[in-house]
């Protein structure tokens, strides 16, 4: 009897059964389809196994019987096959009207073969006291048919969907159809060697091993799913539009006593446990320090929230000796994001720009929040497409000299663009190119294009003695900025003398150390440094003390409080004096009236710069303005 591969493959299928059944997986589209094809793929094969035990003993069993087991085989077979379409159509379409229409198409073909495979006649071959059977007639021929016109579906699908498909599970599909079509023909034009039964038993296990092993989407430290399995189950949420509630555990901190590494990962697994043991948790360890807690219902996720927040308050193991304390970060509805595939540059949002989580440890996202996140992100894609697109432009300052009564420096502000040609003010996009690490790049065009100014209209034929360029932190803090400069200087042969570079006491917060020999290397060179932004957060006379700046500039805010405010007037007066003891230059900004002109003036303030002369101005309108002024 020729059913030794049969079992074989029945055997295989079980233990894939049994593995896949046991396992903790997260309930995914594909996942459900590849389960659907294991059980099809499996009735297959028993029904192919009884087939064939049915025609050796067709002496005993009716024949309407014996041809209705062997119609159901090849019945078996089309559904096979039309598994492997819905299989890959589950992971193409995710829309579910999409999914839904295309299962409906192929389906109608299968349904048509089904039938046609129970009216077509079907005739047994038996010989050799068994050891030879198989099948032939209309009915078997009807069976391959559907398969074949099923497999070019799938092919055509696996071709025209490449960009949508990832690579492994499109070898993985073809490997699976190619060894099953394979052994189709083999047993076609070799009747006698029955293994399509068995070669689609290694096909569903080369998909298992590939594609759908449940342990692919877990953590292998804690036994939680994934990033892995966080995105594709965002994904299919995403897809069925469903809305869900989420909770963040973030654990930057814990403490524990004097403990063994055996006591302290016991009480993790413990945590662990009881966080999976929440009624209607879905736990994803999707970082070093977070885990993502999802749920169906917002309902349900306060609830957890209430248990898990009362449960951290006590800790973990053995006498209770080991403690975190998570920051908790609470969204209640994911309506507030457009997508679900969102929510990673939400939270990172909220975990950088939220004082509310620092102060108090949680966080409760609201749809301000996200509109933030939104807001930022188009900012940030707005900045590069100005940084590539060149959609950068500088725009001068004039700074004027009271001792010299005339223009002879200015300020260099970066201004960009977006799509439709509406410049961004500075304090739109700044502090995101901060954030987000393109300052380094941005600063770098700004003072390149300052270089190429200065080398094609020589400003100091016009007066100008220097022309001061904006540092952000993160330029300060990078090791390798002061070389970039020097190198650009003396790319367009700037005088190094000519390059003031405005600097933030926030800049040496951190990064003191990289900040002051990054100022030494450009002063050795022979550029000068100011104190930019005095008078506002930190700012104190111990600041000027350390570093070494030549110019104190007044902040707009100082400045109005001086007139504002009659205390302010004392607390400036004192640092004037002081700074002028130290043999610095200030410069007043924001001055936008004669009074506050002729006051700073009396002060002894050495440079005026503000609406009062000018607004910063585009290259060839500052020369303008500077050359009118001169002939007045």
């Amino acid at each position: 009897m020729n059913i030794y591969t049969q079992c074989s493959g029945i055997l295989l299928l079980l233990v894939l059964l049994f593995f896949y059944g046991s396992q903790k997986r997260v309930h995914l589209n594909t996942g459900t389809a590849f389960f659907y094809t294991l059980l099809v793929a499996l009735f297959s094969i028993v029904a192919d196994a009884l087939s064939i035990v049915a025609i050796c003993n067709l002496d005993k069993i009716s024949g309407i019987v014996v041809r209705s087991i062997c119609k159901t085989y090849l019945a078996s077979l089309v559904c096979l096959a039309f598994c492997a379409v819905y299989y890959i159509c589950t992971d193409i379409y995710t829309k579910r009207v999409q999914h839904r229409k295309a299962v409906y198409c192929n389906g109608v073909i299968g349904i048509i073969a089904i039938i046609l495979i129970y009216c077509f006649p079907i005739h047994i071959h038996c010989e050799l006291d068994g050891k030879v059977v198989y099948t032939y007639g209309a009915s078997v021929l009807t069976a391959y048919a559907a398969a074949v016109m099923y497999f070019i579906i799938n092919l055509f699908l696996l071709v025209r969907k490449k960009e949508i498909i990832r690579k492994s599970r499109r070898k993985a599909m073809l490997f699976w159809m190619m060894i099953w079509i394979g052994a189709a023909v083999i047993q076609f034009f070799n009747n006698q060697i029955l293994i399509v039964g068995f070669a689609s038993s290694i096909g569903i296990m080369v998909l298992y091993i590939k594609l759908e092993n449940p342990e692919v989407n877990l953590d292998r430290q804690t036994g939680l799913f994934n990033q892995t399995a966080l995105t594709r189950y965002m994904r299919q949420l995403s897809s069925k539009e469903k809305h869900f509630s989420l909770v963040l555990m973030v654990l930057e901190y814990s403490f524990y006593k004097n403990i063994s590494q055996e006591s302290e990962t016991a009480a993790e697994m413990e945590m662990i446990n009881f966080i999976t043991s929440v009624p209607e948790t879905m736990a994803f360890k999707t970082a070093g320090d977070e885990i993502m807690l999802l749920y169906e219902t917002e309902e349900a996720a306060e609830t957890a929230l209430g248990i898990l927040r009362k449960r951290f308050e006590r800790g973990w193991g053995k006498d209770e000796s080991v403690f975190q304390r998570p920051f908790w970060i609470y969204l209640p509805d994911s309506a507030v994001i457009k997508d679900a595939k969102d929510l990673t540059h939400l939270i990172k949002h909220a975990r950088q720009n939220s004082k509310e989580l620092i102060d108090n440890g949680f966080l409760q996202i609201d749809v301000d929040l996200a509109q933030e996140m939104y807001q930022t992100r188009d900012m940030e894609q707005i900045i590069f497409n100005a940084i590539e697109r060149n959609w950068i432009t500088v725009y001068y300052q004039p700074i004027y000299s009271t001792k010299e009564k005339r223009f002879t420096s200015a300020e260099a502000l970066v201004r960009i663009t977006d799509e439709e040609g509406n410049v961004v003010p500075p304090y739109d996009f700044v502090w995101v190119a901060e954030k987000n690490g393109m300052m380094l790049r941005l600063g770098e065009i700004i003072f390149e294009k300052v270089c190429s100014f200065i080398k094609e209209t020589n400003p100091e034929q016009y007066g100008i003695e220097y022309i001061e360029v904006n540092l952000s932190a993160i330029q300060c803090a990078y090791e390798l900025f002061a070389d970039n400069y020097i190198a650009i200087m003396e790319k367009y042969g700037i005088r190094p003398g000519f390059i003031n570079l405005e600097i933030t006491e926030t800049a040496t917060i951190g990064a003191k150390k990289v900040v002051l020999a990054n100022m030494k290397k450009l002063i050795d060179y022979g550029v000068s440094f100011s104190l930019d932004d005095f008078g506002t957060g930190q700012s104190n006379l111990n600041y000027i003390v350390d570093m070494p700046v030549a110019i104190v500039k007044f902040d707009r805010t100082m400045i109005n409080s001086y007139f504002e405010n009659g205390k302010a007037k004392y607390v400036m007066d004192a640092a004037m004096h002081m700074i002028h003891g130290m043999q610095l230059e200030i410069v007043a900004e924001g001055i936008e009236t004669k009074e506050q002109f002729d006051v700073m003036k009396s002060l002894g303030i050495s440079y005026i710069q503000g609406y009062y002369f000018s607004r910063p101005i585009p290259e060839q309108q500052f020369l303008k303005f500077i050359t009118e002024y001169k002939e007045e």
